[in-house]
């Protein structure tokens, strides 16, 4: 795990707060608490590597202008043993600091060191995280949205695990409730259609218009013929949705394991039911008096927790839908006791978080635990139009018929390029172009670049080899120390990535490496005379290739070697 930037940060603190200690000690600043003050990255880097607040910050406890205080601080620093080679004071008296030319001579070493594991860190502290996303209800296909909200949920999982997060990922299969004696209905319907004719059998008006059903009742008419024509409604509607739903939830397995989503627990909502937890946490609030009756129904006082009163329990004795889903949430923090639980959701769910929310509240669970990630709407986009159906079947494009159009790559690499509550065009077009338009070709045009370059170099007998420190300094044009200082970066990213929960920040960092290895290569000639400068250059060719196969992995976005 690198943690040379994080090193070096811990570096300037320390030096700082030395100096203004000793300034203190000198009698330069009058003796008081030490200023808090923030470190950052200078918008300019021409500013410098970092710049640090605390000459402004300890104004009011020094009783001093902040540029006496800065040049306070200078006069007593000590960079010696540090990463660093000279501070300068700037405007008012921030004081900005420059990385000493070793330093990017460690960035590649410790790249080279770690490989694989170079952006891993244990900010995550090891604490358990169960990511819930997709859980698309197992009575149809997978729309676009789901596409989205595989990609999110599936490469906010990987960053997290990079971050030092111990994640489980989930799929809340809806097998109960509302949704599924709908599809019963639906099934019933098409399945009596077929041996009493579609005029005779009325299909309900809520009911399930897909393919999928129609497809469904005729696989259930093969195996069972007319046997349940004449059964009592509830045995035959029990029976073809048992027929029905594992097909369709294989279905789903399959459709996003060739989307390369894949799940640790696939957690079924009729467990609920069966296991007795939804009748549990109705009689557990009942027991902390966060409930009251009214009109035969019982209701939650979600007022005295921060949301709005709603029913819990029906006049008819049946609980309403958000009764499982407090019964599963109460589940995932108390009863698997994981430290947080994230849930990738649309939009739409705006309202129902706060109500999920003040029940847990309710119940004596720590709500904070909850993170939640909206994911907005998507709109697919052909020749700068809007796209509703799929060329091949003329109906509303689904996953499976998206992934037939565009590469996996692309499908992955795009939906997430964007911050989960940004509207995504996807642009149909843009995902199948091999040029640098595409960003996802872009990407992995810049690691088929550098394996070119290797393999053109190994043909001439030039090989990567390890480089000592002095030969690393030879690494001094603009473009070269900048490519390195971005490498230096991608621990941070991805541990400041996971604290957002915005993956979309590393399909950003690897776009920009990208781009600074093309600036690289157009500028600096790997292959020169000088022997040295040559494996030098070779040495942050390797280097970068790391990172970008390492950046790709966590999205699975595969890293060609030609293109």
């Amino acid at each position: 795990m690198s943690q040379l930037v994080e090193k070096a940060q811990q570096q300037l603190r320390e030096a700082v707060n030395a100096a203004l200690r000793q300034a203190v000690g000198a009698g330069e600043l009058p003796d008081a608490p030490l200023p808090e003050f923030v470190l950052e990255v200078p918008a300019d880097r021409a500013h410098g590597d970092w710049a640090c607040n605390a000459a402004m910050a300890g104004a009011k406890a020094f009783h001093a202008a902040p540029r006496k205080i800065a040049e306070a601080i200078v006069g007593k620093l000590e960079l010696t043993g540090t990463y660093f080679k000279s501070c300068e004071i700037a405007g008012p008296g921030f004081l900005n600091f420059t990385y000493d030319e070793k330093f990017y001579g460690e960035v590649l070493r410790d790249i080279h060191r770690l490989g694989d594991d170079y952006g891993k860190s244990s900010a995550g502290a090891d604490k358990r995280v169960l990511v819930e996303y997709v859980s698309a209800n197992p009575t149809g296909p997978m729309h676009i949205g789901n596409a989205r909200g595989g990609v999110l949920g599936d490469a906010l999982s990987a960053v997290l695990e990079a971050a030092g997060y111990q994640v489980e990922r989930e799929f809340y299969v809806n097998d109960a409730g509302n949704q599924v004696n709908r599809y019963g209905l639906s099934l019933e319907a098409r399945y009596l259609q077929i041996f009493q004719g579609e005029d005779a059998v009325e299909f309900p008006e809520d009911g399930y218009l897909g393919p999928d059903v129609i497809e469904n009742a005729k696989g259930f008419a093969e195996k069972y013929g007319d046997s349940y024509v004449n059964q009592d409604p509830e045995t035959r509607r029990k029976a073809l949705v048992d027929y029905a739903l594992p097909l369709n939830i294989q279905g789903l397995h399959d459709d996003l394991l060739r989307y390369r989503v894949e799940y640790d627990n696939w957690f079924r909502e009729s467990t609920l039911h069966e296991n007795g937890a939804v009748r549990q946490v109705i009689e557990l609030f009942q027991s902390k008096g966060a409930t009251y009756e009214k009109d035969g129904a019982v209701w939650f006082k979600g007022e005295e927790y921060g949301s709005e009163d709603f029913v819990l329990v029906r006049s008819n004795g049946v609980p309403t839908y958000v009764v499982p889903d407090i019964a599963y949430h109460y589940d995932k923090l108390v009863t698997r006791n994981f430290d947080i639980a994230i849930d990738v959701l649309g939009a739409d769910h705006h309202g129902y978080v706060p109500r999920l929310k003040a029940a847990l509240t309710a119940l004596g669970v720590d709500a904070s635990r909850l993170q939640v990630v909206m994911m907005q709407m998507v709109r697919l986009v052909r020749d700068g139009e809007i796209v509703k159906a799929s060329k091949r079947s003329g109906k509303a494009i689904t996953l499976v018929t998206l992934l037939e159009e565009v590469p996996v790559d692309a499908a992955r690499f795009l939906f997430n390029s964007y911050e989960p509550n940004t509207r995504i065009d996807f642009d149909l077009d843009l995902a199948v172009q091999q040029d640098a338009q595409n960003p996802v070709y872009y990407v992995q045009y810049a690691h088929a670049r550098i394996c070119s370059i290797l393999k053109n170099l190994k043909a001439d007998g030039i090989e990567p080899r390890d480089c000592t420190p002095e030969e690393l300094l030879l690494l001094s044009s603009p473009e070269e120390v900048e490519l390195i200082r971005y490498l230096s970066n991608f621990t941070g990213e991805i541990a400041g990535a996971a604290r957002a929960m915005e993956p979309a920040r590393i399909t950003r960092y690897v776009t920009n490496v990208s781009t600074l290895f093309h600036k690289f290569y157009n500028n600096c000639r790997v292959k020169g005379g000088n022997e040295a400068l040559t494996a030098a250059r070779l040495y942050l060719c390797s280097a970068t290739k790391t990172v970008l196969e390492n950046a790709l992995r966590l999205f699975k976005v595969s890293a060609p070697e030609s293109m």
